[in-house]
């Protein structure tokens, strides 16, 4: 048992663990008690049976049994009570912790680089939050306080086992090394397949998350089929995991029964052989005694495997959770600049990045935009226009060059400040399960109703919104399934305009609109940029001809820069695209 001990107990893990016990001491401390207490309690019924038997049932003592029935009835409703409490706080306790613990993995996981996120199953993480957390809490309401509930327990009564009679005891306990041997093997066993169990979990999360999320792409090619397969495999895999764990108890259990019974077979005999030979050294009281700790001997024995294992998925659950928590891929906060106004002055000075070691996507970059001006990034996909505002909001850090704002690097200002004085408009507007004023304020009660309405109205969005049921009100249902893409992104306008920022970015913001749409958006840009440095990514060249600067982005290098007109009359990369653009447009409408 003390090997099995030896390989759950890893007391580096069980600290960090126990860290989140420090604020619920009070509950931990009486858990612990009553825990002893339950340990002292469990071998008092079979001595007052024992007793009983002897003293007064064999003797025809009627008033005696009364009363040591009475007392037997007190004790077993006290037990009762302790183990109410005990099972209600260990179960407080481990939730408790799980909740503040759970907390701060979602906190860590949002604080983390997008490179993290770029290598890492949304799924996985789903199972890390959620079940993994799960298993932890176990630890505290079945699994190390119940253990050393039951190894208290298991000390308890031998004790009074080789106090009542030495040698019975040995008699009773001759099959103890086979139940030793079977708990190690069951032990080693087991822990492999809660192992594969955990996998498996997360494989099933990792497929469903991308799977329901993409139910679309899968509708449209009618892959119904296909994907059915596949779930069928790797849910039949989690079954299977699960049914040679249950395999392992169906034997485990019956191994400990048998082992048991052979306990109680030497109890029988000898007891018997005793009470024939020395009546007055062994009583029928000390059999019955016996029996039952014979019982209560071998349950805690053949739980505490079980124990065991409770205890290991949740040492398995907090490994994996605790990977999380030290994955040190977080964006360093270490400036302190928050000035009063930020202006959007920015200046890129040979700028290299790379998002895997050395394969830059940018090179050389350098470029100055002066505030409340606006420059356009345009170029063929791949180009590295969208890496270019990643590394600005410092989603990605640069290998080498600087990056400034207002002719301050970056680095130094405040990163939760830079971010906010940063606004971006993708192309993929991302909404959540909520009302639309929620969506466009993020839940800052510093946003008003007023604010989040004139801002509507400056972008053209009022009149849609009011109509709606509910109007702000109004649940846009997951990712915004109830509105259209135009409308989705007027509402990715407002969040931005209220939020009032410096420096807005719009990354390729009418790409997924109609004509009609694009000029109610293009309108709504005009509003945005008023007084904003504006960094604007976009296809369609038509929208960014008032820019002041443009620039042309291809393979990670600038090949041209300037305005619209002269970029023109360069005749290179821009006119190329610009010729290729409108002739066609031009074709298409002949």
């Amino acid at each position: 048992m003390s090997k099995i001990a030896g390989d759950v107990f890893n007391v580096g893990l069980l600290k960090r663990v126990f860290q989140y016990v420090k604020p619920y001491r009070g509950i931990f401390i009486w858990s612990v008690i009553l825990t002893i207490l339950l340990a002292v309690l469990a071998p008092l019924r079979p001595l007052l049976i024992k007793y009983t038997l002897d003293n007064y049932i064999l003797k025809g003592q009627y008033s005696g049994l009364v009363m040591l029935t009475l007392i037997m009835l007190l004790l077993l409703v006290v037990q009762s009570l302790v183990q109410y409490s005990h099972t209600l706080l260990t179960n407080t306790l481990g939730q408790s912790a799980i909740r503040d613990l759970r907390i701060n993995v979602f906190n860590h996981i949002t604080k983390l680089r997008l490179k993290y996120f770029d290598k890492t199953p949304i799924g996985q993480l789903i199972t890390r939050t959620v079940s993994d957390l799960e298993t932890i809490s176990d630890i505290f309401s079945e699994g190390l306080i119940v253990i050393i509930g039951d190894v208290l327990q298991v000390a308890a009564i031998l004790a009074v086992m080789f106090y009542t009679d030495w040698e019975l005891t040995l008699v009773v306990l001759l099959p103890m090394p086979l139940l030793v041997l079977a708990t190690s093997i069951f032990q080693k066993s087991i822990k492999s397949v809660f192992q594969q169990v955990r996998t498996e979990v997360s494989n099933l999360n990792t497929f469903l998350q991308e799977h329901i999320t993409g139910i679309a792409i899968i509708q449209y090619f009618a892959r119904e089929s296909q994907e059915y397969r596949k779930f069928h495999n790797i849910n039949s895999r989690y079954r299977d995991a699960n049914i040679r764990s249950n395999w392992y108890y169906s034997i485990f259990f019956p191994v400990v029964e048998i082992i048991s019974a052979m306990s109680m077979g030497l109890l029988v005999w000898y007891g018997a052989k005793s009470i024939l030979a020395k009546p007055l050294d062994v009583t029928p009281g000390t059999i019955a005694e016996f029996l039952m700790y014979i019982s209560m001997l071998f349950r805690p024995i053949r739980e505490l495997a079980d124990k065991f294992n409770t205890l290991q998925m949740g040492m398995v659950g907090a490994e994996r959770v605790f990977k999380v928590l030290d994955n040190n891929e977080i964006t360093v906060n270490e400036g302190t600049y928050v000035p009063q106004k930020m202006h959007g002055a920015i200046s890129f000075d040979k700028v290299w990045f790379a998002y895997n070691d050395e394969n830059y996507v940018l090179k050389d970059i350098s470029f100055e935009v002066q505030a409340g001006h606006t420059v356009a990034l345009v170029g063929a996909t791949g180009a590295g226009k969208s890496s270019t505002i990643n590394i600005l909001n410092r989603f990605y850090e640069i290998q080498k060059g600087e990056i400034k704002v207002d002719g301050v690097a970056i680095q130094h200002y405040e990163l939760g400040y830079l971010r906010k004085n940063i606004a971006t408009v993708l192309q993929d507007v991302f909404l959540f399960s909520d009302s639309i004023f929620h969506n466009i304020t993020l839940n800052n009660p510093s946003i008003t109703m007023e604010e989040v309405v004139d801002a509507a109205k400056k972008v053209g969005a009022h009149d849609f919104i009011e109509r709606l049921p509910g109007g702000y009100h109004y649940n846009v249902m997951e990712r915004g399934s109830t509105l259209s893409a135009g409308q989705a992104q007027l509402i990715s306008f407002i969040r931005a305009l209220v939020y009032n920022p410096s420096i807005l970015v719009l990354d390729e913001a009418t790409s997924s609109v109609d004509t009609e749409t694009e000029m109610l958006i293009q309108l709504a840009i005009d509003n945005l940029m008023k007084g904003r440095t504006a960094i604007v990514i976009a296809h369609r060249l038509s929208t960014i001809q008032k820019a002041d600067q443009i620039i042309v982005l291809d393979k990670g290098e600038i090949k041209e820069k300037g305005t619209h007109q002269e970029l023109l009359k360069i005749d290179g990369y821009y006119k190329k695209l610009y010729d290729l653009q409108f002739n066609t447009v031009g074709i298409a409408s002949t």
